[in-house]
């Protein structure tokens, strides 16, 4: 069983255009995010999937430089750039990643998909019940249940967003969520707008070249609570949000 990670990474983003590849400590945010993911033991191979936009070019040539392999696809609908994603690297399961969360921890990739393949699962996730930080999502699915969605979703916001139209459907799919043994979802460590970005920047400036995980920024957080402030107060799922209300729903 090929397990393979996913990455979607795309130049355009309305409150930080570029957010991928703007620096943090030196190297393009996709370069942690890539390097991170390549800690996970679990996966096979880690690729990044990007869009055929002309705008996404600079991602194509950033993986070119570094060796790492890609995929370009459609630039809004992400469900069919992952299906086709997945049967480009002919993948069994498929691991769901984001360029925009360059505090990865492979440790938790890992342990969400041992989950998944210890269980007979369709989709397994640490967001289904959000106990882990904001910006260590990691969604882990069998690529038959990719397959199902692409064929069957229907609305933006289940293309735009690749597993809503699995996430939604229990008596389709058999869903499974790792918990973490505390509830750390109010710590946020995604990029979506400037304050994350700097405090993201912040938390690399502070460890500099030294290897670091989940557990050595929540130390560091609880030392220094004052980090905190930088990028509090923002929607955790704002982006979800928008596509549902461009489709007529409201709820989430």
């Amino acid at each position: 069983m090929k397990t393979v990670g996913i990455i979607q990474a795309r130049m355009a983003s309305t409150r930080l255009p570029g957010k991928v590849l703007v620096d943090v400590s030196g190297q393009p945010m996709l370069h942690h995010v890539f390097s991170r993911a390549k800690q996970a033991r679990m996966l096979d191979h880690v690729v990044v999937a990007t869009s055929e936009e002309q705008s996404d070019n600079p991602i194509q040539r950033f993986c070119e430089a570094r060796g790492a392999e890609f995929f370009r696809g459609s630039h809004d609908d992400v469900l069919d750039r992952y299906h086709q994603a997945a049967k480009h690297f002919n993948a069994d399961i498929v691991v769901r990643l984001t360029a925009d969360c360059p505090l990865l921890d492979g440790e938790v990739i890992d342990k969400v998909v041992e989950f998944f393949k210890e269980g007979s699962f369709d989709y397994v996730s640490n967001t289904l019940e959000c106990t882990y930080p904001d910006g260590l999502d990691t969604e882990v699915l069998s690529f038959a249940a990719l397959k199902h969605s692409w064929r069957e979703a229907k609305i933006k916001s289940e293309r735009e967003h690749v597993t809503p139209y699995i996430r939604k459907r229990p008596e389709l799919f058999r869903l499974g969520n790792v918990r973490h043994t505390e509830d750390l979802s109010s710590f946020r460590w995604t990029v979506d707008e400037p304050r994350d970005l700097e405090f993201v920047r912040a938390v690399y400036n502070h460890f500099g070249s030294a290897t670091f995980g989940m557990k050595d920024v929540v130390k560091l957080l609880r030392n220094h609570p004052q980090m905190l402030e930088v990028n509090s107060g923002i929607d955790r799922n704002s982006g979800y949000r928008k596509s549902l209300r461009e489709d007529g729903v409201f709820q989430y």
